[in-house]
């Protein structure tokens, strides 16, 4: 392997970093809606899997989004016969958005982020004192 596969296979590990992100985000921005009709469900958080796949070109494996999908656990019941989703028996679903959950899965995405992009970094140092090298 060389030193431009690696830029390769760094890169698709921020493409995958950042599509984690983007969900997570859209997951804490949804964290407090709620079904607009009575006894509807809420907002499902999304979650993703990451899955390796082979790039023929390189003969090296990147990483690629999997699947993306919603959460199947269960929504938080809470007794609010006032509010408009409320059901017949007066609970309103909450969705399955635990904030605190999101929060760590954002810092691990951001750090595995920051991680490719440091790869990147070096891989383009070492190109450019090879090429230095070369010149001289």
């Amino acid at each position: 392997m060389d030193l431009s596969d690696a830029l390769v296979i760094a890169s698709s590990g921020m493409r995958a970093q950042g599509t984690r992100l983007r969900v997570i985000s859209e997951n804490l921005a949804n964290a407090n809606s709620t079904s607009q009709t009575p006894g509807g469900e809420p907002y499902r958080r999304k979650v993703l899997t990451f899955g390796n796949v082979l790039d023929r070109t390189l003969d090296a494996q990147v990483v690629k989004v999997k699947s993306l999908g919603p959460d199947r656990s269960d929504f938080e019941l809470k007794y609010d016969p006032s509010h408009p989703a409320a059901n017949a028996d007066g609970y309103v679903m909450l969705p399955n958005v635990n904030p605190i959950i999101e929060m760590a899965d954002m810092r691990e995405a951001q750090r595995s982020y920051d991680a490719n992009l440091t790869v990147i970094e070096t891989s383009i140092g070492m190109l450019k004192q090879t090429i230095s090298v070369l010149n001289s």
